[in-house]
This record gives C-alpha cells, sequence and structure tokens, in this order.
C-alpha cells in the first residue's frame, strides 16, 4: 500500500478550538468563594457528604480485563522491535543525467539558454509541453511509498507483501529504534503476494517467532502491528473472524480474516498471537473508504513461510500441480455426489497425461482428504497440492459414487503454459430441441478447436431462455455440457433422453468452458 497522506487538520482545529473556548469560559468565571470551592487544594474534586457513594467493587471483577491487557502489553513489547517499515522508492539518478542532457537540447527547440548561469539548474525539471511550443511544465516526479514487515532472522531477512516492494528500485528497512538499512536483494512471489527483503543486519536485531497458522481458530485474539498511515510501531487487536477467504485479491488465496484495525501503510506487517508468535502477514482490507471497516485479511504464516523458504533457496517458488478443475461441494451438488456439504471439493476436469490422470482420478470424484488433511474449499487443495515435496508420495482420499477410495499422487512441478487457455468470441448456431430454458447442438470438431476442447464431446448451449431455471443458475450459450447426471452426453438426442428419464426432477451438469469445468445442480 502506499504512502497515504493522511491529515489532521479537523482533529487539530477541533482540539484547538475546545482549548481556546474552555479558556475564555474559565477566564470568565466568577470567583467562588473558598467556603463553597469544590476543588480540593491538594487532589481532585471532593464530592459532597450527602450524594450517596457507590459500594467498591469486587477485587477480581477486572482481573480477567486486566490479565487481557497485560497480555496484550507483553506481546507489543515482544514483537515490536521485530517490526520495520518499508520504504520504496525509484532510482531517478541515471534517469535524471539523461534527461538533463536531452533537456539542453531539446528546450525551447535549442540549448538551454541558462546554461553556465545560476539559473541554469531550475529548468532541470522542465519539459516542453509540445516540442516547439515553448511552454514548459514539471516533470511529473514519484511518490515514494511505505509499508510495513517483520524481520525473521536478525541476519537480514525481512518478510513483506509483494506488493510493498514491487516497483521500488530502492528499498530502504527502518527499525524500531530508528536505524535504517539498505536492501541487498528482493526476491517476490505475486502469485501469493509475499516477498523477501534480504539486508546486512547484525546480532542486536530481533527476529519474530513464527507460529502455527493452522491452529488458529475462529474467536482466538490476535494483535496486529504495523505503520498504518506512516504511524510506526502502531498496535491494534481483535480476534479472527473467519479462516481460509478467498477475496480474488491474489492467485493463491488462504487468507485469516480479522477484525483488528488495518489500514494503508499496515500492509506487509505481523499478524501475531498471545504468544507473540507470527501467525499472518497483513495483506488487505475490505473497505468503501479506503479505511479500516473490521475486515482486514492476512497470508497465513505457514503458507508465507513456505514461500519465503522457496525464495531463498531457490529465488523463485517451484509448486507442484495436480492436473484438475475442480469446485466446492454446495449443499445442492453433495446431494448429487453422496457426501455431506462442504466436506470436500469436487473434480469436474482430468487433463491428461497430468499427475492426476496418472493417481486415477476420474471426474465426479471428491477430494476429502489430501496428505490426511482434510480440505473443504479448492483454495486449501490448491495450496496443499502445491507444497508436496518432490520425490514424495501423497495419500489422496476421495469419494467416488458414494464409496470411499483411497489414491497416490506422485508431485510434479507445474508447467508454466498449463492452465493458459484462448477465449473465442465465435457465434454458434441455434439448436433444435429446447430443455431446461436450453437449446443445445452437437459439439463439433471445429467449435471444439475454437474453445480449446479438442477430442471433447458434448453437446453445446445455443440459447437460454431469459428468466428459465438455467438463466438463473449462469449457464450461458457457448458453454458445453458434457455429463448429464454424471454420465457422459455426445448429442442433443441423448441429452433429451437422459434429463426426460430423470425422475427426482434434480439434473446433475458437468458444463465446461475454457475457463474450466463445473457441476451446475438443476432441479427442474
Amino acid at each position: 500500500m502506499k504512502k497515504n497522506t493522511h491529515r489532521f487538520r479537523t482533529a487539530a482545529a477541533v482540539v484547538s478550538f475546545c482549548v481556546g473556548v474552555g479558556g475564555l469560559l474559565m477566564a470568565a468565571a466568577p470567583s467562588t468563594p473558598k467556603s463553597h470551592s469544590a476543588l480540593s487544594a491538594s487532589g481532585p474534586p471532593v464530592l459532597s457528604r450527602n450524594n450517596n457513594v457507590a459500594p467498591e467493587l469486587p477485587a477480581d471483577t477486572a482481573s480477567v480485563a486486566n490479565s487481557l491487557s497485560n497480555a496484550f502489553r507483553a506481546v507489543s513489547a515482544h514483537v515490536l522491535p521485530s517490526v520495520v517499515a518499508i520504504e520504496t522508492r525509484p532510482d531517478l539518478s541515471a534517469q535524471s543525467v539523461q534527461d538533463s542532457a536531452q533537456l539542453d537540447g531539446q528546450m525551447f527547440g535549442r540549448s538551454n539558454p541558462f546554461k553556465g548561469t545560476p539559473f541554469e539548474d531550475m529548468f532541470r525539471d522542465a519539459v516542453p509541453l509540445d516540442p516547439g511550443s515553448g511552454i514548459p511544465r514539471r516533470r511529473p516526479r514519484t511518490q515514494a511509498g511505505i509499508g510495513s514487515g517483520v524481520i525473521i532472522d536478525s541476519a537480514g531477512i525481512v518478510l513483506t507483501n509483494n506488493h510493498v516492494v514491487a516497483g521500488g528500485d530502492i528499498v530502504t528497512i527502518r527499525t524500531q529504534d530508528g536505524r535504517e538499512f539498505k536492501a541487498t536483494e528482493v526476491l517476490t512471489d505475486p502469485q501469493s503476494d509475499i516477498a523477501v527483503v534480504k539486508f546486512k543486519g547484525d546480532s542486536s536485531l530481533v527476529a519474530v517467532r513464527i507460529g502455527d497458522s493452522d491452529k488458529m481458530e475462529v474467536g482466538d485474539w490476535v494483535v496486529a502491528l504495523g505503520q498504518p498511515f506512516g504511524l510506526e510501531s502502531t498496535v491494534t487487536a481483535g480476534i479472527v473472524s473467519a479462516k481460509n477467504r478467498g477475496i480474488g485479491l491474489a492467485d493463491r488465496e488462504n487468507f485469516i480474516q480479522t477484525d483488528a484495525a488495518i489500514n494503508p501503510g499496515n500492509s506487509g506487517g505481523p499478524l501475531v498471537n498471545l504468544r507473540g508468535e507470527l501467525i499472518g502477514i497483513n495483506t488487505a482490507i475490505s473497505s468503501r473508504d479506503g479505511g479500516n471497516n473490521g475486515v482486514g485479511f492476512a497470508v497465513p504464516s505457514n503458507l508465507a513461510s513456505w514461500v519465503s523458504e522457496q525464495l531463498l533457496a531457490n529465488g523463485q517458488v517451484n509448486r507442484s500441480y495436480l492436473g484438475v478443475s475442480i469446485q466446492p461441494v454446495s449443499f445442492e451438488l453433495s446431494s448429487q455426489l453422496g457426501v455431506a456439504p462442504k466436506s470436500g471439493v469436487a473434480v469436474t476436469n482430468v487433463f491428461p497425461n497430468t499427475p492426476a490422470a496418472k493417481s486415477g482420478l476420474q471426474v465426479g470424484d471428491v477430494i476429502i482428504k489430501f496428505g490426511g488433511i482434510p480440505v473443504t474449499t479448492p483454495q486449501q487443495l490448491q495450496l496443499a497440492v502445491e507444497r508436496s515435496p518432490m520425490g514424495s508420495s501423497v495419500r489422496v482420499d476421495i469419494v467416488r459414487d458414494g464409496k470411499s477410495i483411497e489414491l497416490s499422487y506422485q508431485p510434479e512441478v507445474a508447467p508454466g503454459d498449463f492452465g493458459v487457455s484462448t477465449k473465442s468470441t465465435s457465434k454458434f448456431g441455434s439448436g433444435q430441441r429446447q430443455l431446461l430454458g436450453l437449446e443445445v447442438e452437437a459439439l463439433n470438431d471445429d467449435v471444439a478447436a475454437q474453445l480449446g476442447m479438442q477430442g471433447q464431446s458434448g453437446v453445446i448451449i445455443t440459447s437460454v431462455q431469459s428468466g428459465s431455471v438455467s438463466d438463473r443458475l449462469g449457464l450461458e450459450s457457448g458453454m458445453v455440457i458434457v455429463q448429464v447426471n454424471q454420465t457422459d452426453v455426445s448429442t442433443p438426442a441423448e441429452f433429451e433422453r437422459m434429463v426426460k428419464t430423470d425422475e427426482d426432477g434434480s439434473i446433475l451438469l458437468l458444463v465446461r468452458t475454457e475457463q474450466g469445468s463445473r457441476f451446475v445442480v438443476v432441479n427442474n
């Protein structure tokens, strides 16, 4: 997050006004006779003896609150020395020399008329609005950005967000005690929005202790630290509001959601538990006005640690892949696939010659555990697969046709072009049959090639009736239906027969587009 020019003008004006008014009131107030004075010469106001006084509270009434306050105090003192401010700015020195040389020959179409005079430098930052116009303007200056980070190794390693350091030629780390260090190397992973900044540290620096983010549960207390609005060493507290959030910010997401106040400038700073252990890297907020609305997101420490280890060891992140299209198991889909809602991830496509195909995965399988760990969202499965070490064998527990099956997955490095598809803008002719508010026709080789589905059989949707059940479910012209009730379909006649013979009125379609595949439950 870029440096925010947050202003306190309004608040300062109110304070000044209140102080001024207070001063006038005090000056204008008549003196109070000494015998009726409400002020004690040696202390606070003395209440009248005639007033009823509330009884003294039991000693243990505030003990829980005081214990929590002491915990926050201890965490802050423990973690703040590890928190750093990160400033990024472009290196303008080389560009300035080049621009100055060009300006000497371009200003007003000739050499700088003030060259060699005390006024020469005044025109170093001026460029013509239009060649030959004779009207100079100032060269735009790039504003520095500021964010947060946390030291994970006193030798000189800081963990932060990719978007904090992206585009910065010069990266400066400033510690809590005011020392500044120049970054010697910046390693980034845009897919997870995690970055590692290396610098020459020393033994006096304090590294944060890294915790296990998987052990955090909804309702657990957390503390966020960083530099919101450039205000260094700021501490806020809240709870874990949710886990496993995907908000569309990065390619790899499994965010911890928190209501601890996170604002511009907090990006890259630590989210810690009450033991002072790092359990997340503050990354984003959901906000209508750019400020904190009680919905913040942090990259879990387990993911951030794995990414940082990969960056430090390889200079890049090597991810394993499975080779499938997947989707969550909704309530409607769960009854079709014979599993409990949100108890796994449904496989909608298995790409040939991939680890998934080699392991025996099939369309319609529900992956419920990967490596012995339950998975309930596509993000969880994706991240678990990517972290699988090469050369290992990983157990995959699935449900197929209501039966539990165990498969074995052999990790492979994801090809650089895996998942890349080309979008088709072609129009398709109208079909001949209308069922469920759909018109379909057979998928021929030419259309399949346009959609990047060579060798795929199915029926293509050519029209969707407005307001129909299919329209409400998001089905569109150009989508390909490859299965009905988990049975392959290749002709409009087969599609019609399968739909008409369905007895319970609930039809499971497997729909494929150039972006991927998904199951759709149609209640006819």
